[in-house]
């Protein structure tokens, strides 16, 4: 710049006042609460019948055994006489256009848009949840917008997105709205992205893969005890996610959230990220970030800088060649091409700039880069 301020200083100093511009809904504007049925339910999938009118629910692990006229865990399938339901097909309560590196995917369609949506509901509870407002709820307890799947393609491309991202909430609970997006999307060219804890059954999981762009896994901790006491949930059937997907050799990406003392040990880092070199590869792209006080979990401070090092210099000397780290300002968030270590991609926080690559390869000595960024 002329000036003399670099464009990493300059995006530094104007990112914060820019971070917090965000669009409100888009789309049909007419508002619904979900209570008018006749939007909203659907028979839900991955069920079984038990007898007396009960269910036993087979798309997440928890395996909710659902009396009739009750919910499971996630507060979004109903059994409804025997008959399993869910309340929020075509019923997002969060809307909005992100670009794909917010997810965060470094290495799938970097510099595009997303269009990311959401519905109320979750099939955990995480004490450190930034969107606790609407996956702690309940769909009548949040203000929704009816948007089927093929007005949701229709806009993501008017407002020039190259995905729709399935984001915020917990996508494994609005399963059927999702994968009726992912094949709408498929056939019209708009590839969807599911950002999830990977609290899924296989079979499920599966047919997703089958339609979806890619998937975002947060890998919340590497000890059962923080999943059951700090997130109520498992571990194991996460870990078993992340080997289906790496099966199906669908494009996937990895977050740990570090919040300190609970799961950022140099033990625990070391163990993660050598089970992730021996079970999905080095090739993983691998996202450390900052944890900020929030919800139930506001007596901690904020993760150190220096962890969040530490965590990526632990997982490269494991073997994860594309270790960034998150939520921090710094040269971290850039991608350097694994052979020759030049700069490949730099980052600063949504700016984002490709100066290194030509296609799938880097320009300087033509290393092949694992992506999808054509």
């Amino acid at each position: 710049m002329s000036n003399g301020i670099s464009r990493r200083s300059f995006i530094k100093n104007t990112a914060v006042a820019c971070s917090a511009c965000a669009l409100p809904f888009i789309g049909t504007p007419a508002l619904f609460p979900a209570k008018e049925d006749g939007l909203f339910v659907r028979e839900a999938k991955y069920y079984e019948k038990m007898g007396d009118k009960k269910i036993t629910c087979k798309l997440c692990p928890h395996e909710c055994r659902v009396a009739d006229l009750e919910r499971g865990t996630c507060g979004v399938r109903e059994n409804r006489g025997g008959v399993y339901h869910t309340l929020v097909y075509g019923n997002p309560c969060s809307l909005n256009v992100d670009p794909i590196e917010k997810k965060p995917f470094f290495h799938y369609f970097p510099t595009t848009s997303a269009f990311s949506l959401a519905t109320a509901g979750c099939n955990f509870v995480c004490k450190f949840c930034q969107n606790w407002e609407i996956s702690q709820k309940r769909p009548e307890q949040v203000k929704s917008i009816k948007l089927l799947p093929p007005a949701v393609i229709d806009i993501a491309k008017e407002r020039n997105c190259k995905t729709v991202a399935h984001t915020y909430t917990e996508p494994v609970v609005f399963f059927e709205y999702l994968l009726d997006c992912a094949i709408e999307g498929k056939k019209k060219g708009v590839p969807n992205i599911m950002v999830s804890n990977g609290f899924i059954q296989e079979k499920p999981m599966r047919e997703l893969c089958k339609y979806l762009g890619a998937v975002k896994i947060d890998l919340k901790a590497f000890t059962e005890s923080f999943y059951r006491d700090i997130c109520a949930g498992e571990l194991k059937p996460v870990l078993n996610t992340l080997k289906v997907l790496k099966e199906e050799k669908i494009w996937f990406e990895i977050v740990v959230l570090l919040i300190p003392t609970l799961n950022d040990g140099k033990d625990e880092i070391g163990s993660m990220t050598k089970w992730i070199v021996k079970e999905l590869g080095s090739d993983v792209p691998l996202h450390f970030s900052r944890y900020y006080p929030t919800f139930m979990l506001k007596n901690i401070p904020p993760t150190p800088p220096e962890t969040l090092q530490r965590a990526r210099k632990i997982a490269m000397d494991n073997g994860v060649k594309f270790a960034y780290v998150g939520n921090l300002f710094s040269d971290s968030e850039n991608t350097y091409c694994p052979s020759c270590k030049k700069l490949l991609i730099e980052r600063m926080q949504y700016s984002v700039e490709i100066v290194g690559m030509n296609r799938n390869k880097c320009k300087y000595c033509n290393t092949v880069i694992p992506g999808v960024f054509n």
